[in-house]
Protein backbone atom coordinates (compact mmCIF):
# COMPACT_ATOMS: atom_id res chain seq x y z
CA UNK A 1 0.00 0.00 0.00
CA UNK A 2 1.35 3.43 -0.98
CA UNK A 3 2.07 5.64 2.00
CA UNK A 4 0.48 9.04 2.34
CA UNK A 5 3.90 10.69 2.44
CA UNK A 6 4.72 9.42 -1.07
CA UNK A 7 1.67 11.23 -2.47
CA UNK A 8 2.45 14.48 -0.66
CA UNK A 9 4.20 17.05 -2.89
CA UNK A 10 7.69 18.02 -1.92
CA UNK A 11 7.83 21.18 0.15
CA UNK A 12 10.65 22.62 -1.97
CA UNK A 13 8.77 22.21 -5.23
CA UNK A 14 5.61 23.80 -3.79
CA UNK A 15 7.63 26.85 -2.72
CA UNK A 16 9.65 27.29 -5.89
CA UNK A 17 6.61 27.82 -8.12
CA UNK A 18 5.42 31.00 -6.36
CA UNK A 19 9.01 32.22 -6.20
CA UNK A 20 9.47 31.69 -9.93
CA UNK A 21 6.21 33.50 -10.58
CA UNK A 22 7.34 36.41 -8.40
CA UNK A 23 10.66 36.53 -10.28
CA UNK A 24 8.84 36.71 -13.60
CA UNK A 25 6.44 39.43 -12.47
CA UNK A 26 8.86 42.43 -12.46
CA UNK A 27 10.25 41.70 -15.98
CA UNK A 28 6.69 41.33 -17.30
CA UNK A 29 5.70 44.62 -15.67
CA UNK A 30 8.78 46.28 -17.23
CA UNK A 31 7.91 44.92 -20.69
CA UNK A 32 4.29 46.04 -20.35
CA UNK A 33 5.40 49.48 -19.19
CA UNK A 34 7.77 49.71 -22.17
CA UNK A 35 4.97 48.94 -24.62
CA UNK A 36 2.67 51.44 -22.90
CA UNK A 37 5.31 54.19 -22.87
CA UNK A 38 6.16 53.78 -26.57
CA UNK A 39 2.48 53.76 -27.50
CA UNK A 40 1.68 56.82 -25.37
CA UNK A 41 4.87 58.89 -25.57
CA UNK A 42 6.89 57.51 -28.49
CA UNK A 43 10.36 55.99 -28.74
CA UNK A 44 12.79 57.27 -26.10
CA UNK A 45 15.71 58.61 -28.15
CA UNK A 46 17.92 60.51 -25.71
CA UNK A 47 20.54 59.16 -23.33
CA UNK A 48 18.65 60.01 -20.15
CA UNK A 49 15.45 58.22 -21.19
CA UNK A 50 17.37 55.21 -22.54
CA UNK A 51 19.47 55.00 -19.35
CA UNK A 52 16.30 55.09 -17.23
CA UNK A 53 14.74 52.36 -19.40
CA UNK A 54 17.86 50.19 -19.12
CA UNK A 55 18.24 50.65 -15.36
CA UNK A 56 14.59 49.86 -14.72
CA UNK A 57 14.94 46.75 -16.87
CA UNK A 58 18.00 45.64 -14.90
CA UNK A 59 16.10 46.35 -11.67
CA UNK A 60 13.26 44.15 -12.89
CA UNK A 61 15.72 41.31 -13.47
CA UNK A 62 17.63 41.94 -10.21
CA UNK A 63 14.96 41.85 -7.51
CA UNK A 64 16.95 39.20 -5.67
CA UNK A 65 20.00 41.48 -5.45
CA UNK A 66 18.85 45.07 -4.97
CA UNK A 67 22.12 46.10 -3.32
CA UNK A 68 24.09 44.74 -6.28
CA UNK A 69 21.80 46.59 -8.69
CA UNK A 70 22.24 49.90 -6.84
CA UNK A 71 26.00 49.47 -6.63
CA UNK A 72 26.19 48.63 -10.33
CA UNK A 73 24.06 51.65 -11.24
CA UNK A 74 26.55 53.94 -9.49
CA UNK A 75 29.86 52.25 -10.28
CA UNK A 76 29.25 50.83 -13.76
CA UNK A 77 26.31 52.57 -15.40
CA UNK A 78 26.70 56.17 -14.26
CA UNK A 79 30.24 56.49 -15.72
CA UNK A 80 29.10 54.71 -18.90
CA UNK A 81 26.19 57.12 -19.25
CA UNK A 82 28.43 60.15 -18.63
CA UNK A 83 30.83 59.00 -21.36
CA UNK A 84 28.01 58.62 -23.90
CA UNK A 85 26.36 61.90 -22.89
CA UNK A 86 29.74 63.62 -23.11
CA UNK A 87 30.21 62.20 -26.59
CA UNK A 88 26.83 63.62 -27.63
CA UNK A 89 27.79 67.07 -26.41
CA UNK A 90 31.31 66.89 -27.89
CA UNK A 91 29.91 65.78 -31.25
CA UNK A 92 27.74 68.88 -31.37
CA UNK A 93 30.68 71.10 -30.37
CA UNK A 94 32.81 69.60 -33.17
CA UNK A 95 30.61 71.21 -35.84
CA UNK A 96 32.88 73.72 -37.61
CA UNK A 97 35.43 73.59 -34.80
CA UNK A 98 38.49 73.77 -37.08
CA UNK A 99 37.43 73.42 -40.72
CA UNK A 100 34.54 73.99 -43.06
CA UNK A 101 32.68 70.83 -44.14
CA UNK A 102 34.27 68.62 -46.79
CA UNK A 103 31.93 67.67 -49.64
CA UNK A 104 33.92 66.21 -52.51
CA UNK A 105 36.36 63.57 -51.14
CA UNK A 106 33.59 61.17 -50.08
CA UNK A 107 31.86 61.58 -53.44
CA UNK A 108 35.13 60.92 -55.27
CA UNK A 109 35.80 57.76 -53.25
CA UNK A 110 32.34 56.35 -53.94
CA UNK A 111 32.62 57.14 -57.64
CA UNK A 112 36.02 55.48 -57.75
CA UNK A 113 34.68 52.35 -56.01
CA UNK A 114 31.51 52.09 -58.12
CA UNK A 115 32.57 53.02 -61.62
CA UNK A 116 31.54 56.66 -61.53
CA UNK A 117 28.22 56.07 -59.73
CA UNK A 118 27.25 57.43 -56.32
CA UNK A 119 25.43 54.49 -54.66
CA UNK A 120 22.96 56.71 -52.79
CA UNK A 121 21.62 58.31 -55.97
CA UNK A 122 21.70 54.99 -57.84
CA UNK A 123 19.67 53.26 -55.12
CA UNK A 124 17.16 56.06 -54.71
CA UNK A 125 16.54 56.28 -58.45
CA UNK A 126 15.58 52.59 -58.46
CA UNK A 127 14.25 51.85 -54.98
CA UNK A 128 12.70 55.00 -53.57
CA UNK A 129 9.66 57.04 -54.51
CA UNK A 130 8.64 59.77 -52.05
CA UNK A 131 5.28 59.02 -50.45
CA UNK A 132 5.55 55.25 -50.84
CA UNK A 133 6.19 52.81 -48.01
CA UNK A 134 8.06 49.76 -49.36
CA UNK A 135 8.69 46.80 -47.08
CA UNK A 136 12.45 47.24 -47.32
CA UNK A 137 11.99 50.87 -46.28
CA UNK A 138 10.30 49.72 -43.07
CA UNK A 139 13.14 47.23 -42.47
CA UNK A 140 15.67 50.00 -43.11
CA UNK A 141 13.91 52.28 -40.63
CA UNK A 142 13.77 49.59 -37.93
CA UNK A 143 17.46 48.74 -38.34
CA UNK A 144 18.45 52.41 -38.46
CA UNK A 145 16.53 53.17 -35.25
CA UNK A 146 17.99 50.11 -33.51
CA UNK A 147 21.28 52.03 -33.34
CA UNK A 148 19.94 54.04 -30.42
CA UNK A 149 19.04 50.97 -28.35
CA UNK A 150 21.25 48.08 -29.42
CA UNK A 151 24.52 49.28 -27.88
CA UNK A 152 23.16 50.03 -24.36
CA UNK A 153 20.91 46.96 -24.48
CA UNK A 154 23.87 44.69 -25.24
CA UNK A 155 25.77 46.43 -22.44
CA UNK A 156 22.90 45.62 -20.06
CA UNK A 157 22.92 41.95 -21.06
CA UNK A 158 26.68 41.73 -20.59
CA UNK A 159 26.42 43.51 -17.22
CA UNK A 160 23.91 40.94 -16.05
CA UNK A 161 25.88 37.93 -17.30
CA UNK A 162 29.56 38.92 -17.08
CA UNK A 163 30.72 42.14 -15.37
CA UNK A 164 34.27 41.94 -16.70
CA UNK A 165 33.05 41.54 -20.25
CA UNK A 166 30.67 44.46 -19.73
CA UNK A 167 33.53 46.69 -18.61
CA UNK A 168 35.69 45.73 -21.57
CA UNK A 169 32.76 46.39 -23.91
CA UNK A 170 32.05 49.76 -22.24
CA UNK A 171 35.69 50.77 -22.73
CA UNK A 172 35.47 49.76 -26.39
CA UNK A 173 32.33 51.87 -26.85
CA UNK A 174 34.11 54.83 -25.21
CA UNK A 175 37.21 54.42 -27.41
CA UNK A 176 35.10 54.18 -30.56
CA UNK A 177 33.08 57.25 -29.57
CA UNK A 178 36.24 59.23 -28.82
CA UNK A 179 37.76 58.26 -32.17
CA UNK A 180 34.56 59.34 -33.92
CA UNK A 181 34.56 62.71 -32.16
CA UNK A 182 38.22 63.36 -33.03
CA UNK A 183 37.50 62.65 -36.69
CA UNK A 184 34.40 64.86 -36.72
CA UNK A 185 36.47 67.72 -35.28
CA UNK A 186 39.33 67.32 -37.77
CA UNK A 187 37.29 66.27 -40.80
CA UNK A 188 33.71 67.60 -40.82
CA UNK A 189 32.04 65.78 -43.70
CA UNK A 190 28.77 66.55 -45.44
CA UNK A 191 26.33 63.64 -45.98
CA UNK A 192 24.77 62.90 -49.39
CA UNK A 193 21.55 64.83 -48.76
CA UNK A 194 23.55 67.95 -47.98
CA UNK A 195 25.74 67.52 -51.06
CA UNK A 196 22.56 67.21 -53.14
CA UNK A 197 21.31 70.52 -51.72
CA UNK A 198 24.53 72.10 -53.01
CA UNK A 199 24.00 70.59 -56.46
CA UNK A 200 27.10 68.37 -56.26
CA UNK A 201 25.12 65.16 -56.85
CA UNK A 202 21.58 64.52 -58.12
CA UNK A 203 18.62 65.02 -55.80
CA UNK A 204 18.64 62.89 -52.63
CA UNK A 205 15.78 62.42 -50.18
CA UNK A 206 16.34 61.75 -46.49
CA UNK A 207 14.27 58.58 -46.67
CA UNK A 208 14.42 57.54 -43.01
CA UNK A 209 12.64 60.66 -41.65
CA UNK A 210 10.11 60.38 -44.49
CA UNK A 211 9.30 56.77 -43.57
CA UNK A 212 9.22 57.68 -39.87
CA UNK A 213 6.55 60.28 -40.60
CA UNK A 214 4.52 57.81 -42.64
CA UNK A 215 4.65 55.22 -39.85
CA UNK A 216 3.33 57.78 -37.38
CA UNK A 217 5.50 56.61 -34.49
CA UNK A 218 6.31 59.36 -32.01
CA UNK A 219 9.58 60.15 -30.27
CA UNK A 220 10.28 61.13 -26.67
CA UNK A 221 13.19 63.47 -26.06
CA UNK A 222 14.71 64.37 -22.74
CA UNK A 223 17.31 66.74 -21.33
CA UNK A 224 20.44 65.04 -22.68
CA UNK A 225 20.72 64.84 -26.46
CA UNK A 226 18.04 67.37 -27.38
CA UNK A 227 18.78 70.84 -28.73
CA UNK A 228 21.09 72.62 -31.10
CA UNK A 229 24.14 72.03 -28.90
CA UNK A 230 23.93 68.29 -29.66
CA UNK A 231 23.23 68.60 -33.39
CA UNK A 232 25.96 68.08 -35.95
CA UNK A 233 24.86 67.51 -39.55
CA UNK A 234 28.45 67.14 -40.75
CA UNK A 235 29.40 64.30 -38.34
CA UNK A 236 29.27 61.80 -41.18
CA UNK A 237 32.82 60.41 -41.35
CA UNK A 238 33.09 57.83 -39.97
CA UNK A 239 29.57 56.45 -39.75
CA UNK A 240 29.15 55.38 -36.13
CA UNK A 241 25.83 53.79 -37.06
CA UNK A 242 27.89 51.41 -39.21
CA UNK A 243 30.70 51.17 -36.64
CA UNK A 244 28.51 50.20 -33.69
CA UNK A 245 26.51 47.68 -35.71
CA UNK A 246 29.76 45.90 -36.61
CA UNK A 247 31.02 46.19 -33.03
CA UNK A 248 27.91 44.34 -31.84
CA UNK A 249 28.58 41.64 -34.44
CA UNK A 250 32.20 41.27 -33.27
CA UNK A 251 31.26 41.23 -29.58
CA UNK A 252 28.65 38.49 -29.99
CA UNK A 253 30.42 36.41 -32.63
CA UNK A 254 32.16 34.07 -30.17
CA UNK A 255 28.91 33.50 -28.24
CA UNK A 256 26.84 32.71 -31.34
CA UNK A 257 27.61 29.07 -32.05
CA UNK A 258 24.75 28.36 -34.47
CA UNK A 259 25.11 29.24 -38.14
CA UNK A 260 21.79 31.08 -38.28
CA UNK A 261 22.78 33.30 -35.35
CA UNK A 262 26.02 34.21 -37.07
CA UNK A 263 24.09 34.86 -40.28
CA UNK A 264 21.92 37.36 -38.38
CA UNK A 265 24.99 38.98 -36.87
CA UNK A 266 26.59 39.44 -40.30
CA UNK A 267 23.31 40.70 -41.75
CA UNK A 268 22.94 43.41 -39.11
CA UNK A 269 25.81 45.71 -40.23
CA UNK A 270 25.07 44.96 -43.89
CA UNK A 271 21.39 45.94 -43.60
CA UNK A 272 22.43 48.95 -41.51
CA UNK A 273 24.77 49.92 -44.34
CA UNK A 274 21.95 49.63 -46.88
CA UNK A 275 19.68 51.79 -44.70
CA UNK A 276 22.35 54.48 -44.34
CA UNK A 277 23.30 54.65 -48.03
CA UNK A 278 19.80 54.19 -49.47
CA UNK A 279 18.41 56.64 -46.92
CA UNK A 280 20.79 59.42 -48.01
CA UNK A 281 22.58 59.66 -44.66
CA UNK A 282 26.01 58.27 -45.62
CA UNK A 283 28.30 57.34 -48.47
CA UNK A 284 29.79 53.87 -48.73
CA UNK A 285 33.15 55.46 -47.90
CA UNK A 286 31.70 56.54 -44.54
CA UNK A 287 30.62 52.97 -43.80
CA UNK A 288 33.98 51.48 -44.69
CA UNK A 289 35.82 53.88 -42.41
CA UNK A 290 33.30 53.22 -39.62
CA UNK A 291 33.87 49.48 -39.94
CA UNK A 292 37.65 50.01 -39.85
CA UNK A 293 37.27 52.05 -36.67
CA UNK A 294 35.12 49.33 -35.10
CA UNK A 295 37.63 46.57 -35.89
CA UNK A 296 40.52 48.69 -34.60
CA UNK A 297 38.69 49.60 -31.37
CA UNK A 298 37.50 46.05 -30.72
CA UNK A 299 40.83 44.29 -31.19
CA UNK A 300 42.85 47.18 -29.75
CA UNK A 301 40.90 47.18 -26.49
CA UNK A 302 41.01 43.37 -26.27
CA UNK A 303 44.79 43.44 -26.73
CA UNK A 304 45.26 46.15 -24.10
CA UNK A 305 42.80 44.41 -21.74
CA UNK A 306 44.65 41.09 -22.01
CA UNK A 307 48.06 42.70 -21.45
CA UNK A 308 46.81 44.67 -18.44
CA UNK A 309 45.33 41.61 -16.77
CA UNK A 310 48.44 39.56 -17.54
CA UNK A 311 50.58 42.27 -15.95
CA UNK A 312 48.38 42.30 -12.86
CA UNK A 313 48.66 38.51 -12.56
CA UNK A 314 52.44 38.71 -12.90
CA UNK A 315 52.65 41.41 -10.23
CA UNK A 316 50.48 39.36 -7.92
CA UNK A 317 52.62 36.25 -8.49
CA UNK A 318 55.83 38.20 -7.81
CA UNK A 319 54.43 39.69 -4.62
CA UNK A 320 53.33 36.26 -3.43
CA UNK A 321 56.72 34.73 -4.24
CA UNK A 322 58.49 37.60 -2.47
CA UNK A 323 56.34 37.12 0.63
CA UNK A 324 57.03 33.38 0.68
CA UNK A 325 60.83 33.82 0.44
CA UNK A 326 61.21 36.80 2.76
CA UNK A 327 62.77 36.03 6.20
CA UNK A 328 60.35 35.90 9.13
CA UNK A 329 60.09 39.02 11.25
CA UNK A 330 61.13 39.03 14.88
CA UNK A 331 57.51 38.84 15.96
CA UNK A 332 57.13 35.61 14.00
CA UNK A 333 60.14 33.92 15.63
CA UNK A 334 59.45 31.48 18.38
CA UNK A 335 62.56 32.78 20.24
CA UNK A 336 61.66 36.45 19.89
Amino acid sequence: MESSTSRRPAIGSSLTRPRRALRLLPPLVWLAATVWFVAAEGLPLTRDWILLWILLGLLAFSFGDLRGWFKGALIDWLPFFLVLAGYDLARGAADGLFFEPFFLPQIDVDRFLFGGQVPTTWLQERLYTPGTLPWYGIVAWVVYMSHFFATPLLAAILWKLDRQRFRRYAITVAVLSLAGFATYALYPAAPPWMAAEQGLIPHVERAIPQIWGQLGIGARFGLVGTGYEYANDVAAVPSLHAAFSLLICLELWGSARRWYLRTLLVAYPLVMGFALVWGGEHYVADLLLGWIYAVAAYFGVRWAWTRWHARRRDQGARQQASAEHSPPSSSDSRFG
